[in-house]
């Protein structure tokens, strides 16, 4: 269960939204309007954010909070969730995420109806109540102190690579893209040899599969963390070793129930630090691409003050 925080009011000033209209596929571009009147019902002025790219998103989500927004809702999927929390992560301005993309992880995760006409119910009854529940974030830093905060997952694996591969090719568009690189990922596929520290105990593992999670989903509901908790100040840590394609592809679809970690190639690990390094990979917090290995991941308890 999350705890309530009843012992300090919501911050007073209007609700900013930022709302991706291509956010799944653009399918749910339309709810926008029953949105916002539903944010409203809670008595609060209602502010739509204007942004046409991520980078501005985020720099929206930033001025919007020091301009004195009393909460902040992203409508949208994880990558929309991952730019706004940037924006209130360790700060008192509340935040609501409102689904509406391909993957909705955080939001499952942290007890919000996939509903986006729901959500936005949930949303609006916790600002009238005055009701915040706290819950973790990772924060992932890079040797020359840049950082970022997260949500969900950090991939540093095998998902990672495939989506490095797909943000770079040009041909085909949509979905299909996806499925072009995870081929030319497979058969290229070789483990890689990862540093990791775990509170401080270092260890090497040959490894295809990492992921540092803060909670247990990504990717539009594989469960790769299903143990991870948002509430516990620790994050879970899953590598799956020496995997050759074919137990790759067979294992892979146990990812979405959770029960990959059951195989004798898959290791688990918890822990409040993580220190990764390996050569050549790139990594994705919350599907947004982030910082080449090495990174410093921590979890920070209650950083994140969810409208529910």
């Amino acid at each position: 269960m999350l705890a309530v925080t009843a012992s300090d009011h919501v911050p007073s000033g209007p609700v900013a939204v930022l709302a991706n209209p291509v956010a799944g596929r653009g399918r749910r571009r339309g709810l926008l309007p029953a949105i916002l009147e539903r944010l409203g019902a809670a008595g609060r002025q209602v502010e739509l954010l204007r942004a046409r790219t991520p980078g501005e998103a985020e720099a929206a989500c930033h001025a919007a909070v020091a301009g004195g927004a009393g909460a902040l809702v992203a409508v949208g999927g994880d990558g929309t969730v991952h730019r706004a929390i940037q924006a209130v992560a360790g700060t008192a301005v509340p935040f609501g995420p409102v689904p509406a993309g391909t993957g909705n992880d955080f939001a499952a995760d942290t007890g919000f109806p996939a509903d986006p006409l729901a959500a936005a119910d949930v949303i609006a009854a916790a600002l009238a109540a005055g009701r915040r529940r706290p819950v973790d974030l990772a924060r992932m830093s890079r040797p020359d102190g840049d950082g970022r905060w997260y949500g969900a997952v950090l991939a540093a694996g095998f998902d990672a690579i495939v989506n490095e591969r797909a943000n770079r090719m040009r041909w085909p568009r949509g979905p299909r893209r996806y499925d072009l690189a995870i081929l030319v990922e497979l058969a290229r596929l070789r483990p890689r040899r990862y540093r990791l520290s775990l509170d401080g105990v270092p260890q090497e593992v040959d490894a295809v599969l990492v992921a540092v999670g803060n909670t247990a989903g990504y990717g539009g509901g594989m469960r790769i963390c299903p143990d991870a908790e948002p509430t516990d100040g620790l994050l879970d840590v899953v590598v799956g070793g020496r995997f050759d394609r074919r137990t790759l592809m067979r294992v892979k679809p146990r990812i979405y129930r959770g029960t990959h970690v059951t195989h004798p190639l898959v290791r688990t690990y918890r822990a409040r630090t993580v220190e990764l390094a390996a050569e050549g990979i790139t990594t994705y917090a919350d599907g947004e691409r982030a910082f080449d290995l090495p990174v410093t991941v921590t979890a920070v308890p209650a950083a994140l003050r969810l409208l529910r």
